[in-house]
């Protein structure tokens, strides 16, 4: 980060109540720190503790020897409303490189309005990068029955965000899982939550461009 750089950074700062020393903690220090913040998706619902797509990246690069380190804050459940609430506190607390956003698929199924999803994503994004992290939205898509009209405004609208703030994008976090001929086969009774043998699947979908953000 260049000097210039921290003094702009230094003057956002009152946005997440950061301090400068935090700032700088962040952004020239290895090795990487990845924040997930996401819902049950990213929480491991219905799954077997550390068989999940976020532990799978911890293990990939560190197999890769890609020093990491992976901080899951992931609750079942949460919106995009929840994520603006603690994400400044989950920045402070652990200053990471990299923040991974994984929400918005609950905003979708309790009926909440696309401009306030799409508000709060916004938020959230800018939020990070105002610390001097880099950012990375997973984007999802509703089923056929949510219409076709609000299903295409859902899934365009995190690349519209992603456009508008400059952050990293996953187009579909379940591309060829929700999308396959046999899509039932991936997914819990409830036909919501991917059974565990989907998740590295979702961990390939989610990889090159998360790795392109660690660049």
């Amino acid at each position: 980060m260049t000097r210039r750089d921290c003094i702009a950074v230094a003057i956002a700062l009152p946005l997440v109540g950061l301090k400068p020393t935090a700032i700088a903690s962040t952004v020239n220090n290895a090795p990487a720190r990845i924040l997930v913040v996401g819902d049950s998706l990213s929480a491991e619902y219905g799954l077997k503790r550390g068989s999940g797509w976020v532990t799978l990246l911890e293990q990939k690069m560190n197999d890769e020897k890609l020093p990491a380190t992976v901080v899951n804050a992931s609750i079942s459940g949460d919106t995009t409303s929840g994520g603006v609430t603690r994400l400044s506190v989950l920045l402070a607390k652990h200053k990471p490189t990299l923040v991974v956003i994984e929400l918005g698929g609950n905003d979708a199924l309790r009926g909440l309005p696309l401009d306030m999803t799409r508000a709060n994503l916004v938020k959230m994004t800018q939020t990070a990068q105002v610390t001097g992290a880099r950012v990375l939205l997973i984007g999802m898509q509703m089923p056929p029955n949510y219409g076709r009209t609000y299903g295409q405004e859902f899934a365009a609208m995190y690349g519209a965000v992603a456009k508008s703030t400059g952050a990293g994008l996953v187009p579909f976090m379940l591309k060829g899982i929700a999308d396959a001929p046999d899509s039932l086969r991936w997914f819990q009774a409830d036909r919501i939550h991917p059974k565990e043998e989907a998740h590295p699947l979702i961990l390939a979908n989610v990889w090159p461009a998360l790795k392109k953000e660690l660049k």
